[in-house]
């Protein structure tokens, strides 16, 4: 064999084995990745969890307001109709 095909055959194999263990480490990046979205899909769908608790405690605390606001008017006008009759 030549030097110069000696060269060649050398190079050709070490460039192949670079670009396998570079695609080796994609691969495992593309990994990391999916795992770093589906975590964060997680986390979203947690988020929207939370969001719909705090919405419905808000909802309840408004009826719970508006039933107060009620019965103060309801006593009020007793109390306005109990000093129209003294």
């Amino acid at each position: 064999m030549d030097t110069v095909q000696i060269v060649i055959v050398t190079i050709s194999i070490v460039l192949t084995t670079l670009i396998v263990l570079l695609g080796i480490q994609v691969w495992f990046i593309f990994k990391e990745v999916r795992r770093s979205i589906q975590k964060m899909n997680k986390m979203l769908d947690d988020f929207g969890k939370v969001t719909g608790t705090v919405g419905e405690g808000a909802q309840h605390l408004s009826g719970i307001a508006s039933g107060i606001k009620a019965g103060m008017a309801v006593f009020s006008s007793f109390r306005k109709k109990g000093e129209r009759n003294e």
